[in-house]
């Protein structure tokens, strides 16, 4: 049985031979190039189980990969420190300034969107002999809708977008995880039964413990963070208490069942807006932002190489690659949806660039925190084919969707 430490080497060697062959060979973007790469090795170790089914590498690496518990490793150890190095580089004026949308496309869109594909779902799946029932498809309508921040933020490095868009594309990312898992809760509650009419009488308390208490908790430790850096000048102290203020904020958030991910990002957003004032030198600002750059490449691309991998572990059935291949345009046609109706009860408040609603709806990347939540769900007769349903979408989204928006931009901007 292969140790922590052995399972680390391994996918970090992989990592670094598939993106130095990326970069070298293909030059797709780095998190793209990664995930193509191991569902391409993915696919030809299974076609070599199914020719040669004696040999043992394959059982091998399976065995290992098993070991890694994707949801906990995604959802409780690499979206706190990605989210964070994120949020540091959002620009808090521009944020206030499209605070509207971004919360809007936040809240209403993931309902809209949740109800969409959900509906849609249900109606596809008894078109195609599937037995899903319409509580499960919602529980997928609802893991499915909110956009990927770590995908998102991956692909803004390679497309240039205007700063209004950009921010309407980064916020959301960010700050609709907390109405997401919100939905996700509730409606997997009633999904498996042990929710019921409570569960909805507490979705507003849910919301305000989870996304507001997750914001407001962010704010106060982060403000803590920045005070204290303020009165030291050493970066090699202010890095290490960013990384506490990271680690604490998150562990914290879960004691107190808040949204770890707002609290993250709004303490990102605090120590990256007010830290370069007046709380950082311009050697602390070069160590600290570069130290949480490198963090957020590293984890990026480990990340999407265990994304690709993970095809080996799910081994889809078959039956259900109709239903899989539906969902992609279906959950494009919640995210249309979802966006369109925020675009247009703003049009009177907020200006958007041309453009906007094509850039935002074929923008809408998803990525690990779907497929996390879909493998958290009970061992129900509905859980393959979501899960199938899933990987489908995340993967569409990141590789066709993320390979193609720069050509999306580049003719409707």
């Amino acid at each position: 049985m292969p140790s922590a430490f052995d399972l680390i080497a391994v996918l970090l060697v992989l990592t670094a031979v598939f993106g130095w062959l990326n970069h070298v060979f293909l030059r797709l973007p780095h998190s793209i190039g990664l995930l193509i790469m191991a569902l391409g090795a993915s696919l030809v170790l299974i076609g070599i189980e199914v020719a040669l089914p004696n040999v043992a590498l394959y059982e091998s690496l399976t065995a290992m990969l098993r070991q890694i518990d994707f949801r906990e490793t995604v959802l409780n150890g690499m979206l706190a420190f990605l989210l964070f190095a994120g949020a540091l580089h959002v620009d808090l004026g521009i944020l206030r300034e499209r605070a509207w949308t971004v919360g809007l496309i936040a809240t209403l869109g993931v309902v809209i969107s949740t109800a969409v594909v959900g509906v849609g779902l249900w109606w596809l799946s008894g078109l195609l002999g599937i037995a899903i029932s319409l509580p499960w498809a919602l529980v997928f309508g609802a893991l499915i809708s909110p956009t990927d921040p770590v995908a998102v933020l991956s692909t803004l490095k390679t497309v240039e977008v205007p700063k209004a868009l950009e921010m309407d594309m980064a916020g959301e990312s960010l700050f609709n995880d907390g109405v997401g898992v919100v939905v996700f809760t509730v409606l997997l509650a009633l999904a498996a039964g042990s929710g019921g009419e409570s569960s909805i009488l507490h979705v507003a308390e849910l919301f305000f413990v989870e996304a507001l208490g997750g914001a407001a908790l962010g704010w106060g430790t982060g403000y803590l963070a920045y005070r204290a850096m303020r009165r030291i000048d050493d970066y090699p102290m202010e890095t290490l208490i960013s990384l506490a203020l990271v680690a604490g904020t998150y562990a914290l958030a879960a004691k107190l069942h808040m949204s770890g991910p707002i609290a993250v990002v709004v303490a990102g957003i605090l120590v990256g807006n007010r830290g370069p004032v007046d709380a950082m030198s311009d050697l602390t600002q070069r160590y600290v932002f570069g130290f949480w750059t490198l963090v957020d490449e590293i984890l990026n691309s480990v990340l999407f190489l265990l994304i690709g991998l993970e095809v080996l572990v799910l081994r889809f059935d078959p039956f259900f690659a109709g239903l899989a291949a539906a969902s992609i345009p279906l959950v494009l046609l919640g995210r249309f949806l979802a966006v369109t109706g925020p675009v247009l009860m703003l049009q009177g408040r907020q200006e958007f660039v041309r453009g906007t609603i094509p850039v935002l709806t074929w923008g809408g990347l998803r990525g690990g925190i779907s497929i996390a939540l879909a493998l958290s769900l009970p061992e129900v007769a509905e859980k393959p084919p979501l899960l199938a349903a899933t990987y489908a979408v995340v993967v569409f989204t990141i590789v066709v969707q993320g390979l193609s928006l720069r050509a999306v931009v580049g003719r409707t901007i």
